[in-house]
């Protein structure tokens, strides 16, 4: 009679469990740090796990991230897009770039999700704030030069209101306008936030 597979080391057998008690401890460690604050070992530590088993379901810290946020990219991918170009249309990319990966529905269906949930609870709110403010705009703002945090946080507040306007509420004309047209109409506010800061 043969003798049942071994598994390797550092396996468990529920790992579906393990790997889902990472991700909710990994977006109350988001949510209640920042992004800048978390680590592996805290993410690991509250689901009770050993550090290397994250880093064997997600490996680094940022793709833990883009797996608690449920979102198909990584934002360091979108970063070097955005920043690559003439500084003076920085705001356009950013804006396009944007409202690009918003009409994914790979994409819109997560964030909305958490989009709704930022208007009830903190947790949604803080890991809104996480993507929005160090995945995105911090990226960007250590990568162009040091930026007015109040800036920064009003070129996000252009960009998350078209969203909210154009993928929640829905209102008319602006769930129906181009994204052209949207761009052309948001691009320059932020281009001044980015440039001015």
């Amino acid at each position: 009679m043969a003798e049942p597979a071994r598994r390797g080391p550092g396996r468990p057998a529920d790992g579906g469990d393990r790997r889902a008690l990472i991700l909710a401890a990994a977006r109350e460690e988001f949510a209640g740090k920042g992004y800048a604050a978390a680590s592996v070992r805290g993410i690991a530590r509250s689901a009770e796990v050993d550090p290397a088993l994250v880093h064997h379901y997600f490996g680094t810290k940022e793709q833990v991230f883009v797996a608690a946020m449920e979102l198909p990219f990584a934002p360091a991918e979108l970063v070097p897009q955005i920043l690559d170009g003439p500084e003076d249309q920085l705001g356009e990319r950013l804006v396009r770039t944007f409202l690009g990966v918003w009409a994914d529905p790979d994409f819109r269906a997560p964030m909305l999700g958490m989009l709704r949930s930022a208007m009830t609870g903190e947790q949604g709110a803080a890991m809104l704030r996480e993507f929005v403010g160090s995945a995105l705009l911090g990226r960007i703002s250590a990568a162009v030069g040091p930026a007015d945090p109040l800036r920064l946080q009003a070129a996000a507040a252009q960009m998350v209101g078209v969203v909210i306007l154009r993928h929640v509420v829905r209102i008319e004309p602006m769930a129906s306008a181009s994204q052209d047209d949207l761009v052309a109409l948001v691009a320059p506010a932020v281009q001044r936030y980015l440039a001015e800061g």
